[in-house]
């Protein structure tokens, strides 16, 4: 495991601004107004060849009213529990708070070492701010400006000095990704704690509480897995803050880095449009998808329920017919365990390979059982097909008219590489280009360029 470092601070210092800078990332979302962060945001930190991970955490108030302080607090402490050191951060323009000294107050029972760093001194012609700060009891101050790098570089050689060593031998584990998408208040959060076993996630019946996209590392059955945490997608319609759009693209981008989208819909409410409309975003990005009907256990159920439910879905979102799907309760656990085996049945076919001689046989079989229609009065011809990539399995099939050839009849073969590769769980992208090769799929003839030159008698 790599050293754990946990920045805190009260709302508006610029922890997320400070999370950015030193991870080098803009996975922290950013605003002016106090906030924004409420659960806590993970990034990999690499400084002069040593590796640690950077922990972001809520604004901290000790009797703030707001709905989710006491959520902000407990993510607080557990991050404190969690880290090897702690870095309280100090607003240099606003001057002490009585905050920050109850956060001092906090840190001075914690036996972990503690750097203190006073935000927003964007120059040594503003570091005379540094001395009010003095007055909370403190030696070691740290004048840094995030926004502007100003002493980062000085305050994380030093910090790196007071970590404890991470084994330095390299994980050849790979870690399947898990992206945690759908509407809000579907129970998306609810489900990651489940899973982690430890509310790790502030969760709330307020639609909109996860702002940021969370990374989560589990271990389960000797796999690594990281459940990425989204924000709510809203329909375009009714989302006008500024925040909320900003949440909702970090939520799209995640399907752009994740294996498998487990899409998460309130079997309490029914299947919704905007529940369709999530799934065409995971199925645009070529995402292994599986579909989990949350809140199962507040149904109302008979012996066909489950039935009706797949059968809606089914003919709803017709495009993810190969996605599998199950109801669970994150709020119960029932179910809950099997995500993972289903992920795992996805992610291996998303990630396989499939030899080209396999390919063309079954190609070969498909364009002779049903050939293609015809193109200005000429049959098309179907020369080879190779595997190019996988995540999802990309196939590209040689062709004389590549454009000629009918969705259906690539539907069609598309259909015929899942039936006779296995590859029933996920997405296939089929593409064609005009012929290179030589070989016509069931004839075996040569063109004019690869036929062989006749030898010489002697």
């Amino acid at each position: 495991m790599k050293p754990i470092v946990a920045i805190v601070g009260r709302p508006n210092v610029g922890k997320s601004t400070f999370f950015n800078r030193v991870t080098r990332t803009k996975d922290a979302i950013v605003d002016d107004f106090p906030g924004v962060t409420r659960d806590r945001n993970y990034g990999d930190v690499n400084w002069e060849g040593v590796e640690f991970t950077l922990v972001d955490t809520g604004g901290f108030l000790e009797n703030d009213e707001d709905d989710f302080a006491h959520h902000i607090r407990f993510q607080i402490s557990q991050a404190i529990e969690d880290a090897d050191v702690i870095v309280l951060v100090l607003d240099g323009k606003s001057g002490v708070s009585p905050f920050d000294r109850d956060l001092i107050e906090i840190l001075r029972t914690v036996t972990k070492p503690v750097f203190y760093a006073v935000n927003k001194i964007d120059g040594l012609e503003q570091e005379d701010r540094l001395y009010d700060f003095y007055a909370l009891g403190v030696e070691n101050l740290y004048p840094v400006s995030a926004e502007h790098r100003y002493g980062i570089n000085d305050f994380l050689d030093d910090l790196i000095c007071a970590l404890p060593r991470a084994d330095s031998t390299p994980s050849q584990e790979e870690m399947i990704k898990l992206a945690v998408v759908g509407r809000p208040n579907a129970g998306k959060s609810s489900l990651i704690n489940r899973l982690l076993g430890e509310n790790r996630l502030v969760v709330s019946e307020v639609p909109g509480t996860t702002r940021d996209a969370i990374d989560s590392v589990c271990h389960i059955n000797g796999k690594s897995y990281t459940l990425i945490d989204t924000a709510g997608i809203r329909r375009k319609g009714k989302v006008s803050k500024k925040i909320e759009k900003f949440s909702i693209i970090k939520a799209l981008r995640s399907l752009d880095r994740c294996d498998v989208a487990l899409i998460v819909m309130d079997a309490d409410e029914g299947i919704t449009e905007q529940d369709i409309s999530i799934a065409g975003y995971a199925y645009e990005r070529g995402c292994g998808c599986v579909f989990l009907l949350n809140k199962w256990d507040v149904i109302e159920k008979d012996t066909n329920t489950a039935k009706r439910f797949y059968e809606r879905l089914r003919m709803e979102a017709k495009f993810l017919s190969f996605a599998p799907a199950m109801t669970i309760s994150a709020l119960t656990g029932l179910r809950v365990q099997r995500i993972f085996k289903l992920a795992d049945d996805v992610y291996s076919q998303y990630a396989s390979r499939i030899g080209t001689g396999q390919l063309n046989k079954i190609l070969e079989t498909a364009i002779e059982r049903n050939e293609p229609s015809l193109h200005k009065g000429k049959r098309l011809k179907f020369y080879y097909a190779t595997q190019v990539s996988s995540k999802p399995p990309t196939f590209v099939c040689f062709v004389s008219y590549p454009d000629a050839v009918h969705f259906s009849y690539k539907r069609y073969l598309i259909n015929q590489i899942r039936e006779g590769a296995k590859l029933d769980k996920t997405p296939i992208r089929l593409i064609f280009r005009q012929r290179t090769g030589r070989i016509e799929f069931g004839k075996n003839k040569r063109t004019d360029f690869g036929k062989k030159k006749k030898k010489k008698k002697k």
